[in-house]
Parts: structure tokens; sequence; C-alpha cells
């Protein structure tokens, strides 16, 4: 995959080159931000970030005490599994058996459930971080601002490093959603 960004990217500059230069038009700008840099220091990262962690500690818990629970069902039937009677013996694990399948669904579900909420809380931040990038790059007369994060760049002018001003103009605006 990085592969095919870095060659599309390489292809993106060159086709962009060759657009200036038969043209004669204005030289290609190109200029790049770290969206990492971005959404860690934005307007509403550090509380979004905080709201994350907290259903994080919720979810963590559950799991915890799911596991709890199905150690100690482990451990006393490994400890009484010699002297439980056959039917006896197939009914714990089966009992132990359902309740592992549940406790994989539950974290299964818990992680997409993790997903979802980081998605949700992120997704303000990202949007602002979107309009500010365009704003700047048509304002500047940019054609390309590219995301370093995405290590789609190998190598680039530090000048161009858009990162601080997307980070200004946001904090200036006061956060997605005025936060």
């Amino acid at each position: 995959m990085r592969v095919l960004i870095g060659t599309m990217t390489t292809g993106l500059l060159l086709a962009g080159a060759a657009v200036a230069v038969e043209g004669q038009a204005a030289p290609l700008r190109v200029a790049y931000v770290n969206s990492q840099a971005i959404l860690e220091e934005a307007p509403g990262a550090t509380e979004a970030q905080a709201e994350f962690d907290r259903q994080m500690e919720r979810f963590n818990q559950e799991i915890e005490d799911m596991g709890v629970e199905l150690d100690s069902l482990v451990t006393a039937y490994q400890q009484q599994q010699s002297t439980l009677l056959p039917n006896v013996r197939l009914a714990r694990e089966t009992e132990i058996n359902q309740l592992q399948q549940r406790y994989q669904q539950r974290v299964d579900q818990m992680g997409q459930e993790a997903e979802a909420s980081r998605q949700a809380l992120i997704q303000p931040i990202l949007a602002q971080m979107a309009e500010t990038i365009e704003a700047i790059r048509a304002e500047e007369g940019y054609h390309y601002i590219f995301d370093a994060a995405s290590q789609a760049i190998v190598a680039a002018d530090s000048t161009l490093d858009l990162t601080g001003e997307v980070l200004s103009r946001m904090q200036a605006a006061g956060g997605a959603g005025g936060g």
C-alpha cells in the first residue's frame, strides 16, 4: 500500500510539474502537514482522548471482571475434575466453553464499540482539520499538500511544513464545534 501511495504521489508531482512546464503557468506549489501532530494538539483533542480513555476504563473493567470469573471457573474445574462424575464433568466443560465464547464475543463487540466511539470523537476534529488545510491551500495557492504522517513523503523541505499554521488557525478558531 505504501508503495502504491508513493507511486501515486510521485505520479501526481510529475504530472503537476509537466503541466506547469507545458503551460508556462506558475511553478508547482507543494507543502505538507503532519496530521498526527495536528490530531495530538488540536483544540478538542485532549477532551476527546479523555472521553475515550473513560470509555476504555469501563470496557477494560468489564473484560477484567469476565476474565476473573472465567479463570476462577476453570481453576475450580481443574481442582475437582478427577472427582467429578462424567456427566458433571461434561456439564462443567460445556459451561466453561460457553463462558469462553461469551467472553470472546464481548471482547470483539467492545472492540467494535471502541472503534465506533473513537471515530465519533475524532470526526469533528478531522473535519475541521480538512477544512483548515483546504482553506490554506486555496489562500496560498498550493497545488498539493501532502500528509507526512501517511509516510507518503520520503523527503521534504521542512519550510513547506504547514502543521504549525494549521494548528494555530484551529486553535484561534476555538476548536471543533467550539470546543
